[in-house]
């Protein structure tokens, strides 16, 4: 972990925009808004990717103060603490058993943020979204990439042929041994997983990559257990008896070669782009068990998270960033989600 105190970061960072990006992002949302209708069937519609919920709890997220002038951006610009929901999940499209090797995620919404917002319809809104992963990047090249994978995935048997005749043998053994490796780290507690946005985002002038590090650190000894929803159950039972903390760390753009906006498969290495810490996001003690805790557990899984939930000052940038502001929006729409909490909710 890095210390907040160094010379202002690079401003030099940019977009490259195709000329076809509006059809193209257009076409492969309503792809993956199909595959959500044909996997729901009767059950109604839900969200294309990360289904299943593995928790929905309230939350703190804490501001730091004395940050130097360059982290001080958006929300972070002033020390101050807002009321959050959090909903950690699995990635993939179908509700699986948690020790399912998969994309393990979590999405933060800030409550009470005042600001103009980027969204057409919900520049009123009062909420700024963060979302992260358990990846520091994706393994996928563009978000062509990133659709025909999720399509094709949905008959496994099929992946592998189908992938060296879409992309080439060496192409599709290089995709698929690195998205294994992904997500097949034994995961025994979201309280002691550190996640990662793995593409940018604006702050400020700058742009950023974020991190949420745990204070709590993994037990390698501790049973993965093997009942279906085993990460919430260990979860619920570490909220019963105290809080469970984070830092929220930002690592900022250095060049094209390190540090690419458009590149979603390429790390930013710590070593080159060291994270610093710019708040402080704290489950507190709760009974997510009780008929409150379940009530609003229920009230987060109508909602939507999305990165474009957000101030300008943290736009986010790239590609693939850029075709999730299509896919989220055609997702919401499809499965009716509820309205952004005002702020002033219990």
């Amino acid at each position: 972990m890095s210390s907040p105190a160094g010379p202002e970061p690079s401003t030099t960072w940019k977009e490259t925009l195709a000329a076809d990006e509006a059809e193209r992002f257009e076409r492969l949302g309503n792809q993956l808004r199909e595959l959500a209708r044909r996997r729901a069937g009767a059950a109604g519609a839900g969200r294309a990717l990360h289904l299943k919920g593995q928790a929905g709890v309230v939350a703190e997220f804490t501001v730091l103060p004395e940050l130097p002038a360059h982290a001080r951006q958006g929300v972070f610009a002033e020390p101050r603490t807002y009321r959050a929901y959090v909903r950690f999940s699995n990635g993939a499209g179908e509700r699986q058993p948690d020790g399912k090797p998969d994309v393990r995620g979590v999405a933060i919404k800030l409550l009470g943020v005042p600001g103009q917002k980027i969204i057409p319809g919900l520049e009123q809104a009062t909420t700024q979204d963060f979302l992260l992963i358990q990846n520091a990047a994706t393994p996928f090249r563009d978000v062509d990439e990133f659709v025909w994978f999720v399509i094709a995935a949905a008959r496994p048997a099929l992946l592998l042929p189908r992938a060296i005749g879409h992309l080439g043998p060496v192409r599709a053994i290089q995709l698929i041994s690195r998205l294994v490796k992904g997500i097949s780290r034994p995961v025994t507690s979201v309280a002691t997983s550190r996640y990662f946005t793995a593409l940018p985002i604006r702050y400020g002038r700058f742009a950023v990559k974020c991190a949420l590090t745990p204070h709590e650190k993994a037990d390698p000894a501790a049973p993965t257990g093997k009942a279906p929803d085993r990460l919430a159950a260990e979860l619920a039972e570490r909220l019963s008896r105290g809080p469970v903390a984070y830092d929220f760390q930002v690592q900022f753009y250095l060049d094209d070669a390190r540090t690419p906006i458009e590149s979603s498969c390429q790390e930013w290495l710590e070593s080159d782009a060291p994270f610093v810490t710019v708040a402080r996001l704290v489950l507190p003690k709760q009974d997510v068990a009780s008929a409150e805790g379940r009530r609003l557990a229920e009230r987060i899984e109508t909602l939507s998270f999305d990165p474009w939930h957000a101030l300008e000052a943290h736009r986010p940038l790239g590609s693939m960033m850029r075709a999730r502001n299509v896919a989220y929006r055609l997702s919401t729409e499809e499965r009716g989600a509820a309205a952004e909490p005002d702020g002033r909710e219990p």
